[in-house]
C-alpha cells in the first residue's frame, strides 16, 4: 500500500507540529532530571493521565486493579534499581519533582513493561549498516518507535551532559528515561522489545538501557545491557562509528550476542538464537516482527553499496503488510493494549555525530537534524 493510500484509510494519529522539541539538560543526574521535568511537565502530566486511563480501560487484562496497586507492584523494583543503577532513580526523581508529580508516577512510567507483564503488545524495528555497504563510508543506525499511539503528544528529544558520564542525544517522551540515541563516544542503541518467559523482579528494563548511553566502550555498553539485576530484557541494537554493529538479545537470565558479518543488521521483537527463542513467550504472536525483519534486511540488501540516510528513511517507511509493517499504523478495532503506531522514526549517522528525527509516521512527516554539539 502506498504511503497517500495509507493517510486516507486508517486512523493513525499525526504529530502536532512538524519539529520535534529539543531539551538541553546538564549537570548531575538529580539536576538533569529536575531540568528535563520543568521543561516537559505538560509530557509528563499527559503521560501519567494517559497511563491511568489505560489500567481503567484494561484492567481485566491487566490483573492490575487500579493505579494505587500500579504503584506497589513498581514499589517491588526500586530497591533493585536504588542498589544497581542509583544515578538514574535520581534522574526519574528530578523529573518528578521538575513537573510537579509523584515520584510514585514516573516509577510507574519507567516499570510499565514490567509490570503489566509485557501486556502491552508494542513493535519496534531497528536496522543498521556499516561502513562497508553505505555510499559513503558512514555508519548509519534507523529506528522506528512504535509505542500507544497517544503517547505521540509526548515525544521529545534530549540533549544532556551528565557530569560524569558521556554527551547524548536521545529521543524520548513523558517521564520516561532517554534511552534511544547515541553519545559522544560514538556508541549508538536502539531497543526493541522482546518477550523472554524468565521475567523477574529486578532492574527495570529502561533504567538498564539507559545505562548503555553512558559507554565509552562497545564492551562497557553490552555489558550495561545485561546487567545482572534486570527485571527482563530488550533487544540492543549496538553499533559503533568504527561499523561494528551487534545485536544483543536480552532475557530476565540470560543474554545472546548476534555480530553483524556484512555490515549490515535488522531486528524487531522476537529472538533470532535458537538460545533465546527456547526462553520465547507466544511466538505465534509474532510473526507481524518476522515479517518487519525480513522485509527490512531484504530492502537494505537490494541497497547494498549505495545507501545513504535517504536509503534509511525509505525503509522505514515501507508498508509491506500494511498496517503492522516497518511503518506502523493504529488498526481500527485493536484492544487498548494492541494498539500501536510508530510515533517517531530517527536516522543516525555516527559518523557525522547527526540524527534526523520525524515526528510520526515517516510516510507522511518530515524528519528534521539534530546534532550532538561538541
Amino acid at each position: 500500500m502506498s504511503a497517500s493510500a495509507s493517510q486516507t484509510t486508517d486512523p493513525t494519529l499525526r504529530p502536532p507540529a512538524g519539529r520535534l522539541p529539543l531539551v538541553r539538560v546538564a549537570g548531575s543526574h538529580g539536576e538533569m532530571g529536575l531540568q528535563l521535568g520543568r521543561d516537559r511537565a505538560q509530557q509528563v502530566h499527559s503521560m501519567i493521565e494517559m497511563y491511568q486511563r489505560l489500567f481503567v480501560e484494561a484492567r481485566a487484562e491487566l490483573g492490575i486493579a487500579n493505579w494505587d496497586e500500579a504503584i506497589l507492584h513498581a514499589h517491588k523494583y526500586l530497591p533493585f534499581a536504588e542498589e544497581s543503577t542509583p544515578q538514574y532513580v535520581d534522574e526519574m526523581r528530578g523529573i518528578a519533582e521538575g513537573a510537579g508529580v509523584k515520584f510514585d508516577d514516573v516509577l510507574v512510567l519507567n516499570c510499565m513493561e514490567a509490570i503489566t507483564s509485557d501486556a502491552l503488545h508494542l513493535g519496534c524495528t531497528s536496522l543498521a549498516m556499516g561502513p562497508e555497504v553505505t555510499a559513503t563510508g558512514s555508519v548509519l543506525i534507523g529506528h522506528n518507535e512504535d509505542w500507544i499511539p497517544e503517547d505521540i503528544v509526548n515525544v521529545f528529544i534530549v540533549h544532556a551532559r551528565p557530569e560524569k558520564e558521556p554527551a547524548y542525544l536521545a529521543i524520548t517522551y513523558g517521564g520516561m528515561l532517554p534511552n534511544i540515541g547515541f553519545n559522544a563516544y560514538g556508541i549508538a542503541q536502539c531497543c526493541d522489545s522482546v518477550y523472554p518467559g524468565d521475567a523477574r523482579v529486578g532492574v527495570p528494563r529502561i533504567l538498564v538501557s539507559r545505562g548503555v548511553l553512558a559507554a565509552r566502550t562497545l564492551s562497557e555498553a553490552i555489558w550495561a545491557a545485561c546487567n545482572r539485576r534486570r527485571d527482563g530484557g530488550y533487544n540492543h541494537l549496538i553499533a559503533h562509528e568504527s561499523g561494528e554493529i551487534y545485536n544483543v538479545e536480552v532475557s530476565a537470565r540470560t543474554f545472546e550476542m548476534l555480530h553483524s558479518d556484512d555490515g549490515m543488521e535488522a531486528h524487531a521483537n522476537h529472538y533470532l538464537h535458537p538460545r533465546m527463542q527456547a526462553i520465547e513467550k507466544a511466538r505465534g504472536d509474532l510473526v507481524n516482527s518476522s515479517v518487519r525483519m525480513n522485509r527490512a534486511r531484504r530492502l537494505m540488501a537490494a541497497q547494498r553499496g549505495t545507501a545513504d540516510r535517504l536509503t534509511i528513511q525509505a525503509i522505514l517507511a515501507d508498508h509491506v503488510n500494511f498496517p503492522q509493517s516497518i511503518c506502523n499504523h493504529i488498526v481500527a478495532d485493536d484492544t487498548p493494549l494492541d494498539r500501536q503506531q510508530t510515533i517517531a522514526s530517527l536516522v543516525i549517522d555516527l559518523s557525522a555525530r547527526t540524527m534526523h528525527v520525524c515526528w510520526g509516521t515517516p510516510c507522511c512527516n518530515e524528519y528534521f537534524a539534530y546534532t550532538l554539539e561538541p
